[in-house]
Formats: structure tokens, C-alpha cells, sequence
């Protein structure tokens, strides 16, 4: 670990270093536990991948206004042992969160003890979740600055359509032919799918603080009481419409089947998911969602599958040169599979509504 000392060294000028091994198994960042002696704290070290995240400012500044912002809010609220229930970022001597080496840009965070993650989604889970992520966009619907997009148009609709379009147009390794009845089953729902943007330009439908990566694994618990501690992984905060934590939870939690199985008999919707889910996140949001977001909940849930099955299909005309792929075949049974998922999802929405109904605080 010879190679981390001067990132180290930069966030903590004090030393007292005892040992440094990788911490987890994420898809994004390399992340290290530093552990230390007679600071009171160990800490989180991580490179930031700025392949996906091009500009680190950003999403720092980002971070530290929300995380600055929750603070604010739970300090206000008595919160006890308050680092344990929001994330604290770590300055070098020159006032930033963030530090150039000469190849990657490092971050530092203090470690929360006594914490956990889960992996597993049940309804228990599922409603906790709602309820996490809705009081975190509740606490951040009043944050004074506007943050930035640290992966612009993430969740534009509009945008995935066109990006199928033009790899339609280009179909760079002839495969476009071969899927004409997919393309002909998105393009049948474009326009209703890019409901959103639509919206949002009539003034409707307002851009909210979002999460945009709700999983349960982003969540810490308390190791002995098994409460809530915090939302975790802030890289993707930043302006969206709410769908993007509603629906981008629900197509990976409700699904009964994993998004790369070509059994498609078996992909199924899970209502008691969505309704764990969506109990706790009305519970803590409701309070502050317009009328139209509360409408189209449904929609929303629908939405992601079906963004995420234009973004499979462009991958594979392309030539599968985003997503990473195990056969030949691999991004066209994920395509399937998300589109047998928003039918599901499709035969289910007047349920969704009437669930919705019977639960939107008073």
C-alpha cells in the first residue's frame, strides 16, 4: 500500500496510519478501510472513477452541500453521534474534499463503526428502503443551492431514444435487422415514455433532490439495534425527477428474476414490493410531492425497465461497448428480459394506482 501514503498523508498530516486493506466489493470507485490509532476515528478511502464522473469538483461540491445540508437537518432534530448518521468528508490543506496525485482523484470519508449493509431485498427491506430514501429527498427538497448533474442526462428519456435511434441508423455491426420487432415494441411506447421531460418543460413536473442509485445495499444499519444509520454512495445525487429513485429500486427489487435471465416466463413484478416500498417512501415523502408526482407513480415504475431496455438494445446494435457482456447474446436476453418486466408492470398499473390511493398521507 506503499503507493496510498502521500493520499493519505494529504487528508491526514498527522499520521498514525496502523493498516490500510480494501474495503468491499464496488462496481465504481477502489475503496480502502484506513484504520488509525488515537485519532477516535478510523476512515474511508476512495479513488473516484472520473471515466464516469468527468468533473470531481462538481460532484464534491455536490456532496458537501447535501451532506452540509443533512447535517444542518439533524443536528436541528437533536440527532445524537451525528457522524454516525451522516457522511463526513475529509479537507486536505488546500480546503478540498478531493486530491490529484498526477493520475486519480482520492476522497476521504470517516468511517461509520458499528454499521452494516444488506443484500437482500424483502418486503421488510423494501419498506425500510422507501422509507430512507423518501425522507432523504424530503430533507433536501429545501437545500438552498443547485446542484449540478454529475452524469448529465442520466435519466433523460428523450436522450436514450435518440442514442437508440442513432445506433439504428449507424448499426455499425449489422445487427439492427435481427431486432426490428423490439425496436418496433419501444418505438410503439416512445412517446408516452418520455412523458417526463415533457412535463417538466410545461412546468408540471418539477426536478427534486434525487438519490438516483436506491438500493438497499446503500443504506448503513446500526450492527446492534438494526436501525437506519444513513443513505450512502452521494455520487449520483443531483436534480432528477423523483421516478429516479422510485422506479430505479423497483426494476431491480421487484423483479423476480435477476435482469440478465433469458427465462422470461419467470420474470414476474412483485407487488408485495412495491407496496413494502412504496408504504415507506410515501410515509416520509407524501408530505412534500405534488399531486402530479403522486398520479404518476405508476408511470414512473414502468419508465425504468423500459430505459433500461433501450440502453441494452443500443449497447448490443452497437457492438456491446458500454455494458460489460459474458456471450455474444448477453445485452439482447437483458433487453428481453426488461421489456417482459415493464408488461408486467404495464398489466399492474391500475393496481399500483388504487394501492397508491388508499396509502398518500392525509
Amino acid at each position: 500500500m506503499k503507493g496510498l501514503d502521500i493520499v493519505i498523508y494529504h487528508f491526514l498530516p498527522q499520521g498514525g496510519v496502523e493498516e490500510v486493506r480494501p474495503l468491499g466489493n464496488g462496481l465504481i470507485n477502489d475503496t480502502y478501510i484506513v484504520k488509525t490509532a488515537g485519532s477516535g476515528h478510523d476512515y474511508v478511502l476512495q479513488r473516484i472513477n472520473n471515466a464516469i464522473f468527468k468533473d470531481v469538483g462538481l460532484l464534491q461540491s455536490n456532496i458537501e452541500a447535501v451532506t452540509a445540508h443533512l447535517r444542518e437537518k439533524e443536528l436541528a432534530a437533536g440527532t445524537p453521534d451525528i457522524d454516525r448518521h451522516v457522511l463526513r468528508f475529509i479537507s486536505g490543506a488546500d480546503g478540498k474534499t478531493f486530491f490529484h496525485d498526477g493520475e486519480s482523484y482520492w476522497r476521504m470519508m470517516v468511517f461509520i463503526p458499528g454499521s452494516k449493509s444488506y443484500e437482500s431485498v424483502t418486503p421488510e427491506y423494501s419498506r425500510i428502503a422507501g422509507q430512507a430514501f423518501g425522507r432523504f429527498q424530503a430533507m433536501l427538497c429545501d437545500l438552498p443551492q443547485r446542484l449540478g448533474e454529475t452524469i448529465p442526462d442520466f435519466h433523460n428519456m428523450e436522450l436514450r431514444i435518440r442514442q437508440l435511434r442513432d445506433a439504428v441508423a449507424a448499426d455499425p455491426v449489422g445487427r439492427a435487422a435481427s431486432v426490428a420487432g423490439i425496436l418496433a415494441d419501444i418505438e410503439r411506447r416512445a412517446d408516452a415514455m418520455c412523458f417526463a421531460e415533457r412535463l417538466h418543460r410545461k412546468g408540471v413536473l418539477p426536478k427534486r433532490v434525487c438519490h438516483c442509485d436506491t438500493k438497499v445495499n446503500n443504506m448503513l444499519f446500526d450492527s446492534s439495534t438494526g436501525e437506519v444509520l444513513c443513505v450512502i454512495d452521494l455520487d449520483t445525487v443531483m436534480p432528477s425527477y423523483i421516478f429516479s429513485d422510485v422506479g430505479d429500486f423497483l426494476r431491480t427489487a421487484a423483479n423476480t428474476v435477476a435482469e440478465d435471465d433469458p427465462a422470461l416466463e419467470k420474470v414476474e413484478f412483485r407487488m408485495d414490493i412495491f407496496k413494502a416500498f412504496m408504504a415507506g417512501y410515501l410515509d416520509s415523502a407524501g408530505v412534500f410531492l405534488t399531486s402530479k408526482e403522486l398520479e404518476l407513480l405508476p408511470e414512473g415504475a414502468a419508465m425504468f425497465p423500459y430505459m433500461q431496455a433501450v440502453r441494452f438494445l443500443a449497447d448490443y446494435i452497437n457492438g456491446d461497448t458500454y455494458y460489460k457482456t459474458s456471450y455474444p447474446e448477453h445485452n439482447l436476453v437483458r433487453t428481453r428480459n426488461q421489456m417482459r418486466l415493464l408488461e408486467c408492470i404495464e398489466a399492474v398499473i391500475p393496481q399500483m394506482r388504487e394501492y397508491i390511493k388508499g396509502i398518500i398521507p392525509s
